[in-house]
């Protein structure tokens, strides 16, 4: 099982916070914009935080909106963290609307304000969350990907104020509750993945989920 990732560096968030999580889940990651260094890679990891519309600009400067498709189309895996997640949807409306990479089908939007009981909710959403299987996930999906904990399910640290509503309700695999609203905490489609999460600020339970991942 080889443990070759490539971290893409597209000037945007805490690339270097999440290749020190990746040396210490076990790996040494490649952090690189070279399209070469991407396509030839094992595994693939787009991190990001901030704005979404500044995000995308930044990787279609670049050139890596086009690189990121034809690694996405060789069928190894692919994680996106946060606003890297965010990407892979077809577009958001933070700021006025902007175009995703339309990886996965779906919208990116403002989490919810109110909690079912009517109080405000703070936004952004800032917090430890218990990351569960989504409605329509098995179990025996769910225990593939690098969630599973042998039956447990382990918290990771939010902070953030937009989620993604896949098209596919088959492509949310896991969700987080916020005042009793569910919020989409990660979305999976084939080889592509994207968690809202920062595995990176996750303590030991990110740990564990960035080495699954580098040992799919």
């Amino acid at each position: 099982m080889s443990n070759s990732v490539a971290v893409i560096d597209y000037g945007i968030g805490n690339v270097f916070s999440v290749c020190n999580a990746l040396k210490q889940a076990g790996c040494e990651p490649n952090l690189t914009r070279s399209a070469s260094d991407i396509l030839a890679a094992d595994k693939v990891i787009l991190p990001g935080v901030g704005a979404f519309g500044r995000a995308v600009d930044a990787l279609r400067d670049l050139g890596l909106d086009e690189t990121l498709r034809r690694y996405a189309e060789t069928g190894r895996p692919f994680l996106g963290i946060c606003i890297g997640m965010q990407l892979l949807m077809d577009g958001s409306s933070e700021f006025g609307e902007s175009t995703g990479l339309g990886f996965i089908p779906g919208r990116v939007d403002r989490i919810p304000g109110t909690a079912k009981d009517g109080a405000p909710l703070r936004v952004p959403h800032i917090s430890w969350g218990e990351v569960g299987p989504a409605k329509f996930v098995s179990e025996e999906d769910w225990n593939k990907t690098p969630l599973a904990n042998g039956g447990e399910n382990d918290t990771f640290y939010f902070v953030h104020s937009f989620h993604c509503t896949p098209s596919d309700p088959t492509h949310r695999l896991a969700s987080v509750d916020y005042g009793g609203n569910s919020i989409t905490a990660a979305v999976k489609r084939d080889n592509l993945m994207g968690v809202q999460f920062h595995p990176e600020r996750s303590g030991p339970g990110g740990l564990r989920f960035l080495e699954r991942f580098i040992n799919l």
